[in-house]
């Protein structure tokens, strides 16, 4: 059985030249930081990957995607090239038993199946800015404020997309690594968390902390256009970017 650097390896290959970065962290650090609802029925030492696009993902992965595959319209074009990638690391392993998450996956109950910012926290990628980390306290106790993860290289401009589990790989010595905590005053932490919950359509709370690489104006069409709407965004990206624009 494959340890995780030479797993973690594989997968990074995979996945890092179609603008994916590619982060490892333990079932038991997930489940230590979720409430019993969301925890992950696994041995605490089963790997895991936390799987994020940055912004290079959209012409690496997305565009060459859509212009050679016939998207049925029943699922958002992205969530299908996500479901495209991450199956591509399952065939990788085939001896290995893996289960997938996305982030757009639900339970019957309407509850996500994996809380992907508490992954990408733990695995040290991007830190989960909360409420919790507003001390004194801002808001109205009565008053829901949603947290928001940010990456030190790409501030907000980036996605967690899911998690990767190796289910019968058992690694206790994992290296722990915490998150860059990028955003550090407490007057930065109140404006990131009432620009997401906000004013999240402005874009701006993505601009915290200067990042190296944003969306592109296209990318930002795509993503601020409603699910429901974007297939005629699809075909001017295809009929821009995919020759005659037909499969």
């Amino acid at each position: 059985m494959a340890g995780h650097t030479e797993i973690h390896a594989k997968v990074s290959e995979i996945l890092s030249a179609a603008g994916f970065e590619v982060h490892p962290f333990l079932i038991g650090w997930y489940n230590e930081n979720v409430q019993t609802p969301f925890e992950l029925p696994y041995d605490p030492d089963t790997l895991a990957f936390i799987i994020f696009s940055t912004p290079a993902m959209f012409d690496k992965a997305f565009k060459p995607f859509i212009c050679r595959q016939s998207c049925d319209q029943q699922r958002d074009p992205i969530d299908e090239c996500m479901i495209h990638h991450f199956n591509m690391v399952r065939e990788a392993f085939p001896s290995e038993e893996i289960e997938t998450l996305h982030d757009f996956e639900m339970t019957a109950t309407r509850r996500p199946k994996v809380l992907v910012q508490t992954a990408g926290h733990v695995a040290g990628a991007a830190y989960y800015y909360q409420r919790k980390d507003v001390e004194p306290d801002e808001w109205d106790s009565k008053k829901k404020i949603y947290g928001v993860s940010i990456h030190p290289k790409y501030g907000g401009w980036f996605a967690l997309r899911g998690v990767i589990i190796f289910q019968k790989v058992h690694q206790p010595d994992l290296p722990h690594r915490e998150p860059e905590d990028c955003v550090k005053s407490r007057e930065d932490r109140i404006k990131l968390l009432e620009g997401f919950n906000y004013n999240w359509q402005d874009w701006t709370y993505r601009d915290i902390v200067p990042a190296q690489d944003k969306y592109s104006e296209e990318q930002m069409k795509y993503f601020a256009t409603m699910p429901k709407d974007r297939k005629e965004v699809v075909e001017e990206i295809k009929a821009k970017h995919c020759g005659d624009g037909k499969e």
